[in-house]
């Protein structure tokens, strides 16, 4: 029998060729690398073929539960060929099948959610689902359709957004029960089998909309100006909080800011493109300290950094004790906009002054794709501040 570490060692040749597995099923391997799942059965005398699908898509589990189902219709004197075009006839005439459950589903929540979550959430089915699970029935679609299909969600774009599009999925298939369509949910069973993502140590809201949410709580708490633009700021660069704590006016030019291998984490430069927000937040703090050498100075001592404690202990005034760190930013800048982009992940490290990987990894990126790193910087900060009042308004609090 096959195993998963044969299927991904093997390898196109001249010619196509056959990987077998058990009881007639079969991967079938092209020039071209394409690994098609087949199986075959005999019916009334006659030898045919019965197609499942592309590996890795579909995985060996899930075609070897449609080879089951396949052999229980020839159990029955039906032909599985036909059963399944049964099926796909079905399907076409029936408003049940995921994809239309789902957008039914998306427009319940319309006026729940925000128009940037609507549209993450949207862009997520339309990527990772609808192609391989939107045309086919509630009813029949099976716990192991459902792990080939976020299998390779994981292997694209991570297990954390792997998760996420489960969850949303599972919330489809609650709705359709809830509404009579289907009596379970394949995508809830499946979670055990995923890999759990890798847990930060640093709480993190990573959900747009809960976020924003947040920053709205922390921004109307009472505090002095400078903690609450400090944490505006952060927000809107996902840098370390230490960079943005004892970040010095000097550092500043124009819309670039360019912090020094000294004061990186990593001892490397970092050049941080400056969002229209992110430049509000440093003219409002310019009202208050820039006759100084700090742009976010100490309460007491305007030469001295900013008190490593004073944004973390307003997070905690503001009720997200173990929920959300200032460090949580990155994970929620990483986490969000890796959703959105999984093409611009390795741009995405680079804006989060990641060490690369390896050494050939670390060549071929050498570039600072700067335009595109001020894009996405400018984007970040539109979804995130959507509706938020300028920063001005923020000196404006009752202090503490």
């Amino acid at each position: 029998m096959l195993t998963d570490a044969e299927i991904r060692r093997s390898k196109p040749k001249d010619k196509p060729y056959k990987l077998s597995d058990a009881e007639g099923l079969y991967l079938y391997i092209q020039p071209n690398g394409s690994r098609l799942w087949r199986m075959k059965y005999r019916l009334g005398g006659r030898e045919k073929t019965l197609s499942f699908g592309k590996y890795p898509l579909v995985s060996l589990a899930g075609a070897r539960s449609a080879r089951s189902a396949a052999k229980e219709e020839l159990q029955k004197g039906r032909d599985p060929a036909l059963t399944r075009k049964q099926h796909q006839a079905e399907a076409a005439c029936t408003d049940n099948h995921l994809k239309s459950v789902g957008e039914r589903w998306l427009a319940m929540n319309k006026d729940k959610w925000s128009a940037g979550h609507l549209d993450q959430v949207t862009r997520s089915l339309e990527r990772f689902v609808w192609p391989s699970l939107g045309s086919i029935p509630v009813t029949e679609i099976t716990p192991p359709m459902v792990l080939g299909a976020m299998e390779a969600v994981e292997r694209s774009s991570g297990a954390d957004i792997a998760g996420r599009v489960r969850q949303r999925v599972s919330s489809i298939f609650t709705y359709g029960i809830a509404r009579g369509l289907t009596q379970q949910d394949p995508a809830a069973v499946v979670k055990g089998a995923l890999p759990s993502p890798i847990k930060n140590r640093m709480p993190a809201i990573t959900d747009l909309a809960e976020l924003r949410a947040a920053l709205g709580i922390i921004e109307s708490m009472p505090a002095h100006p400078t903690t609450l633009l400090a944490i505006r700021f952060l927000a809107l660069t996902a840098v370390r909080p230490g960079e943005v704590n004892a970040m010095p006016w000097v550092e500043v030019e124009g819309d670039i800011w360019s912090i020094p291998a000294e004061r990186m984490k990593m001892k490397r430069g970092h050049v941080v493109p400056l969002s229209r927000q992110a430049l509000d937040v440093l003219e409002a703090a310019k009202t208050l300290t820039g006759k100084g050498p700090m742009v976010f100075p100490n309460a007491r001592w305007a030469h001295k950094p900013m008190s490593e404690n004073a944004m973390s202990f307003l997070l905690k005034r503001a009720g997200f004790f173990g929920k959300h760190v200032p460090h949580g930013f990155r994970s929620s800048f990483s986490s969000i906009m890796n959703e959105r982009h999984p093409e611009f992940r390795s741009i995405i490290d680079q804006m989060l002054a990641h060490a690369s990987r390896n050494d050939v990894e670390a060549a071929y990126n050498r570039a600072e794709h700067r335009e595109r790193r001020r894009a996405l910087a400018q984007e970040w900060a539109d979804i995130l501040l959507e509706g938020f009042p300028s920063a001005f308004q923020l000196l404006n609090n009752a202090r503490r």
